[in-house]
């Protein structure tokens, strides 16, 4: 399964960006990410596991991790694939590999912000909370781009992943208080202060 993933999001990714016009020196760039990508998961990929449903959480309530990404960082960035195709694998429950495709990616680009956020972000999956190596990869994303407001946010989105609601919306909270009125993340930060603040429902 994990194969045919690969294969149809490698195909999709090429169309899309055909189709969003993207030519030349773009293009020969998202294709060489592709490969490595395609790379990193044959050999680090395990398409024999089985996959399981992946848990639900809080921090996925209101936004996913594709469109977070997108506020942040726009759509056609070169960590794209890299990031479209972990997070299939995650999304399927196949969250070892994931966390395998983006150690391989930060291993071949130790400086990309992005993905060491994503590295994150996987290993949150992967242990269903916050742990050491996953705190390491906010830092290393922190370290590259200390004034970033992404690493801020997606570091409170795996603080409200690993249930820890209220230091989530403080930490957004914090972020609003020193946003630009027109950042263009502002409305969703907003909006899961808004989704999170409210107390959780009580099981019947």
């Amino acid at each position: 399964m994990g194969w045919l993933i690969l294969l149809v999001l490698v195909a999709l990714s090429l169309v899309a960006l055909r189709l969003a016009g993207v030519r030349g020196a773009m293009l020969q760039a998202a294709g060489a990410a592709l490969l490595f990508g395609s790379a990193g998961y044959a050999l680090q990929g395990r398409p024999e596991l089985r996959g399981s449903p992946a848990a639900a959480n809080p921090g996925r309530d209101y936004v996913s991790l594709a469109e977070a990404r997108h506020a942040f960082f726009g759509n056609f960035t070169a960590e794209e694939s890299w990031l479209r195709i972990a997070e299939a694998l995650g999304g399927s429950g196949d969250s070892e590999n994931a966390v395998g495709i983006l150690n391989n990616a930060v291993t071949r680009h130790p400086g990309s912000l992005q993905l060491w956020i994503g590295l994150g972000n996987a290993l949150v999956d992967h242990a269903h909370g916050l742990t050491p190596p996953a705190e390491l990869a906010y830092r290393r994303a922190a370290e590259i781009a200390p004034d970033d407001p992404a690493v801020q946010f997606f570091y409170g989105l795996a603080q409200a992943r690993s249930g820890d609601r209220e230091g989530a919306v403080a930490r957004w909270r914090a972020m609003l208080a020193k946003a630009p009125p027109g950042a263009s993340w502002r409305p969703l930060v907003e909006q899961g202060v808004a989704a999170l603040g409210k107390p959780a429902a009580s099981p019947r």
